[in-house]
């Protein structure tokens, strides 16, 4: 583990957690049928608090912030950049439940270029917030259409939803797949074709 991420982690623990917040966290363990005051849980209400204030990071950013720096020298290059399998964590707006999945980006550069990792900073950004798949596929390929200008833009995310799999119909190992295509990739159906296939499907 890097020392960078110690020093967040040790940051975050010194997050003063308000009253208030404690307090709901206190009242839904009472509403859930535990004692908050038992030993195990005393400290709990403060670890909820900065866990959600690090839950929901993504808040605090602007995504678009990533994709400011751009290359034109990429040597003529002109296909397909494609970052595959990129892990992400985000809760669901409707039961606050966990969303886990993996999401596949991709576009097809006009003149510029931006750094891969920036592609992952953009899908984070967006992911650290209370979602639903179909939006956050929707913002990703947004962000990058409007700030890089490409030919073409595809983000196909696949995830499980805890809101599903532990709780209502309870039907674990079901995957929920959400695609945007824009520009070239949702006109030319051979461009499309391409793109996905390079996803794996």
């Amino acid at each position: 583990m890097s020392n960078a991420h110690n020093d967040r982690q040790a940051a975050s623990e010194k997050i003063p957690v308000p009253d208030h917040v404690a307090a709901a966290v206190r009242t839904l363990i009472e509403w859930a049928g535990d004692d908050p005051t038992r030993e195990g849980l005393i400290d709990t209400p403060a670890r909820v608090a900065r866990a959600w204030r690090e839950y929901c990071r993504g808040y605090e950013e602007d995504p678009a912030h990533h994709l400011t720096r751009t290359f034109d020298e990429v040597g003529g290059y002109d296909e397909i950049v494609l970052l595959r399998d990129i892990p992400f964590q985000s809760h669901c707006e409707h039961h606050m439940a966990p969303i886990i999945g993996k999401a596949h980006i991709a576009y097809l550069p006009r003149n510029r270029v931006v750094g891969i990792s920036k592609l992952a900073r953009v899908l984070h950004g967006f992911a650290r917030r209370l979602q639903v798949q179909e939006r956050l596929t929707a913002e990703v390929a947004d962000c990058i259409w409007d700030h890089l200008q490409p030919v073409g833009v595809a983000v196909v995310i696949e995830a499980t939803h805890a809101c599903m799999t532990a709780r209502g119909v309870k039907t674990p190992g079901v995957t929920m797949t959400t695609s945007r295509m824009m520009g070239v990739f949702r006109d030319d159906d051979r461009s499309r074709k391409e793109v996905l296939a390079l996803m794996g499907f």
